[in-house]
């Protein structure tokens, strides 16, 4: 076993991967770049290593100076997490080159998986079915758009360098098909480098079910399957092992095709076998194909760890330090059901748009399994991917795993940055996925629903009154009161554009009632907690002119400040403005020209993602603020529209 890892990687993974090795003995060794300098994972380590600036390039991508950083501290081993160099072969090599070892699969297994048509081919000669498709180096755009027609419509367009969803277009007809392919490439070439694609056809009803699978270079076994069809725009959401309804006989199968997958490349470590699944008439043994093969540890890895009671990461340290795999095929098996959900710092009205802001407050039940990498006070930043955690459950039956999961999330706190954390708590509420009706369209399907936002009640914002007013510490609750005033006390809070006038009114210390804009609402303490009209009151944070009620998934109200003075209106519609920090790819407009509403302005790369950006009404470009290649601020003027008046003059 090794004495010193490095791990090559940051936030959560780096974190996760610590735990096990810490807890067999093993020190731990953390890069981190100038934006992480106090991350948590550099906390957790026993000796850490700067190795650049903040954008991943500078640092993390930089696998000359992370082999460095590990001769330099007595590392033998590299763990590289996911993403950054995990399924890099150029950086496997070097690793075994400068006399480490890399944990995780040789370069040419990695190589063999790293490019989808290549891997394909490879697939079929195993024996292992493939989707319908167009897998040519022949990259000339008529070339693929005949090879879409004769494939059939509708197809998906797929980098062959990709992951995450990035460089994937679904097209469902013949005249949508080039501009889907220029943005394809176009996303592939800013996120991998390579604006190579293929085409596939697409499954109607599809489901995502994908085999971790687990090798020693020579044999490998499967630890069974996950579902991971509740996706959006191609990124997973919720995972969940073993997948719902699947028959014995499938569940054999698939897992004979992935190990088939994995023994072809000569496999070692942990790897997934990623297979689109036709769920329109039940699952079948003719009824999947192969997709792709992560060569490295995956993200939702924890759902497989509970239904298996096996530490993934601890037999990933086992057998990149020599040992025998440490099961057989037959001595694995499944108990109970489990879920994963991915909490991220993202705007859900706004689209999704990933999120940036301090976490003033985070918090977790006792009874979940929260992976995370950071902590309270700890920033989002916008360099890295905006997760914050992921809440984990286990249950000895579907029904109870996802109960739990509900519950879970609904105990979750987190305040100072807006989240997922609602949207996750309605897909856990949702009858059809409640039922197992799981393809990877639900979400798409029923959008609307679960992105429609809860009411605000009045024991809910008198909940947040009481905070504002200081008692929760125990104030005087007749502090500013006169003998010859009525016994009332006004505090302002705002959501929105929704403003609540709450008025106090306190019969005694422990006692009385809130009036919500003409609500009122009875307020009691017992044991030092807050009951509002008899249920026992939310937590609350309050920090900064905010406070956040922990209720309906977190409620964030503004205190406004009475001796401030409103600002002034915005600059109006007539400016397109940058949603968050990031960089500006292309702009599509200069001034003069003519726009229509909802025609694209300007693409910004921010969290990994292109954002087009709109206009907001039709008219004339008046001034074109940035340029390709710029770095902007949230908020920054990228487009000015002329006024209607500059427009008819």
């Amino acid at each position: 076993m090794f004495d010193m890892i490095l791990i090559a990687n940051r936030g959560e993974i780096a974190c996760r991967i610590m735990r096990t090795a810490q807890g067999m003995g093993a020190r731990c060794v953390a890069v981190f770049s100038e934006a992480d300098r106090d991350a948590l994972h550099v906390q957790m380590a026993d000796t850490a290593v700067c190795i650049g600036g903040a954008a991943p390039s500078e640092s993390y991508l930089r696998g000359d100076v992370i082999i460095q950083a590990a001769l330099d501290t007595g590392a033998q081993a590299i763990h590289p997490g996911y993403g950054f160099l995990s399924e890099n072969p150029d950086f496997v090599q070097a690793v075994e080159a400068a006399g480490l070892v890399f944990i995780g699969p040789s370069a040419d297994a990695i190589r063999a998986m790293g490019l989808k048509d290549a891997a394909k081919a490879l697939m079929e000669e195993a024996g292992v079915p493939v989707v319908p498709g167009y897998h040519g180096a022949d990259q000339d755009a008529g070339v693929l758009a005949q090879a879409a027609k004769d494939i059939g419509y509708p197809v998906l367009i797929k980098a062959v360098a990709g992951g995450g969803g990035k460089g994937m277009r679904l097209v469902e007809q013949a005249d949508a098909f080039d501009d889907a392919l220029e943005r394809a490439k176009a996303e592939a070439r800013t996120a991998f480098g390579n604006d190579a694609v293929l085409i596939e056809k697409f499954i109607t009803s599809p489901r995502h079910i994908e085999v971790q699978v687990f090798g020693d270079g020579e044999t490998a076994v499967h630890l069974f399957e996950r579902d991971c069809s509740l996706q959006r725009r191609h990124q997973k959401v919720i995972e969940e092992a073993p997948a719902p309804d699947m028959p014995q006989d499938v569940r054999d199968a698939m897992g004979a095709a992935a190990v088939r997958a994995a023994e072809a490349i000569g496999y070692k470590g942990a790897g997934t076998v990623e297979f689109i699944v036709d769920g329109s008439d039940g699952l079948r043994t003719d009824g999947f194909w192969f997709m792709e093969m992560n060569t490295r540890l995956q993200v939702e890895h924890p759902v497989t760890e509970a239904i298996t009671g096996i530490d993934l990461v601890e037999w990933q340290l086992r057998v990149a330090a020599g040992d025998p795999l440490p099961a057989r095929q037959q001595d694995l098996s499944i108990n109970g059901h489990a879920f994963e959900a991915r909490l991220y710092a993202e705007d859900v009205p706004a689209g999704f748009l990933p999120a940036t802001g301090r976490l003033a407050h985070l918090g977790f039940p006792s009874d979940v399994r929260a992976d995370g990498g950071v902590r309270s006070g700890d920033v989002i930043s916008p360099h890295y991917d905006p997760m914050i955690a992921k809440v984990i459950v286990h249950g000895p039956t579907r029904a109870v795993a996802l109960q739990r999961l509900a519950k879970g999330l609904e105990q979750t706190q987190v305040a100072g940055t807006v989240t997922n954390l609602a949207f996750l708590g309605a897909l856990a509420r949702h009858d059809g996925f409640s039922r197992g009706e799981v393809d990877t369209g639900l979400i798409a399907r029923d959008l609307e629903e679960l992105t429609k936002a809860q009411p605000i009640e009045a024991p809910m914002v008198a909940r947040a009154a009481l905070a504002v007013a200081g008692l929760d510490e125990g104030a005087d609750p007749f502090a500013g009161f006169t003998l010859w005033a009525p016994l009332d006390r006004s505090v302002s809070l705002s959501f929105g554009d929704q403003t609540f006038v709450c008025l106090l009114q306190m019969t005694g210390p422990d006692n009385g009632a809130v009036v919500v804009n003409g609500t009122s609402v009875t307020v009691e303490r017992h044991n030092g907690a807050w009951w509002l009209d008899g249920k026992a009151g939310a937590a609350v944070h309050l920090e900064n002119g905010q406070i956040t009620v922990f209720a309906n998934y977190g409620v964030c109200f503004d205190v406004p400040d009475p001796l401030a003075r409103q600002s002034e209106a915005g600059a109006g519609d007539g400016l397109t403005l940058s949603p968050m920090p990031g960089k500006v790819v292309a702009v599509h407009v200069s001034a003069g020209d003519l726009v229509e509403e909802g025609m694209p302005l300007a693409v910004l790369e921010a969290m990994k993602m292109e954002h087009t950006m709109v206009a907001a009404r039709a008219g004339r470009i008046a001034e074109v603020l940035t340029e390709a290649g710029a770095q902007v601020e949230a908020g920054a003027a990228l487009i000015r529209l002329e006024s209607e008046e500059e427009t008819t003059a």
